[in-house]
């Protein structure tokens, strides 16, 4: 298994019921049932083997739930992000002290002021970053990622039809980017496949949503069958352990399995405060 998608620690945050002011617009959401489907992804992360970080809700700050967007950790390093929602970018000064203090890891911030970046805009391969160019991503952020990890290759993808790359594009194992059938995945894509450093192999599924995965520690997860059951079989063929996670009701505010949890592998020189 590539060390690249082998974790030792999660952070999560558990939904404020605040997170309810998200779903203002969507008829019939079920906060209670969100935070069951959150506890139950929390729950998926410790099973598989990593020490989860779990943060007490925020009140003030109602898209707390989504850590992806404050933090990129790659060996041992955090770039502190600056989310293109100003109204976020307090999440991203408490993350940095969350991951000063309970794992001890080096951070670095953007000195750019300009740059905007979320989390969720970047596509980290094992061997190279895609950071996508989105209404919450610009070009600083994508340099402010090639700064702070130069020993990698970094290329801005533009994207469209979706609020993160990682809506359209993520990483089913090591070397296999998933991909839906759909316009604008493919499209980014053919983007990332013309720049790209090394060559992947593509894993197709019908249903858009069903893109966003997790491969964590020889483990995918995807979303359950009862979403997606054509994507749920094309999951089903990997030579790899797969395992269907619920997370239809937060789903409903735009929210994909990548956007609820930091996955970390902490070196292990380097000791917890």
């Amino acid at each position: 298994m590539a060390n690249a998608f082998k974790f030792t620690h999660a952070i999560v945050c558990r939904l404020p019921d605040s997170f309810q002011k998200n779903a203002s617009a969507t008829s019939g959401f079920n906060l209670s049932l969100a935070k069951e489907q959150h506890a139950a992804y929390v729950s998926t992360l410790r099973r598989l083997g990593l020490d989860v970080i779990e943060l007490p809700p925020d009140e003030a700050l109602p898209d707390c739930v989504f850590v992806e967007d404050t933090a990129v950790v790659v060996n041992g390093t955090a770039l502190i992000t600056r989310p293109g929602l100003p109204s976020r970018q307090k999440e991203s000064i408490i993350m940095k002290a969350i991951i000063q203090k309970e794992l001890g890891l080096p951070t670095v911030e953007i000195s750019d002021q300009k740059a905007t970046i979320d989390g969720g805009d970047v596509l980290f391969t094992g061997k190279e970053f895609f950071v996508g160019i989105s209404e919450r991503t610009n070009l600083g952020g994508a340099r402010a990622v090639a700064a702070a990890f130069p020993e990698y290759p970094c290329t801005p993808v533009k994207i469209s039809g979706a609020l993160h790359l990682k809506n359209l594009v993520t990483m089913a194992g090591p070397d296999i980017i998933c991909a839906s059938k759909t316009k604008d995945s493919e499209e980014v894509l053919k983007r990332m496949e013309r720049e790209a450093t090394f060559q992947y192999q593509i894993l197709r599924v019908p249903d858009r949503d069903a893109a966003n995965c997790l491969f964590i520690n020889g483990t995918l997860i995807h979303r359950t069958s009862d979403e997606f059951n054509e994507s749920t079989k094309v999951f089903n063929e990997l030579a790899c352990e797969t395992l269907e996670l619920d997370i239809s009701e937060i789903a409903k505010i735009q929210t994909a399995l990548t956007c609820c949890s930091i996955l970390i592998r902490k070196p292990k020189h380097i000791k917890s405060l």
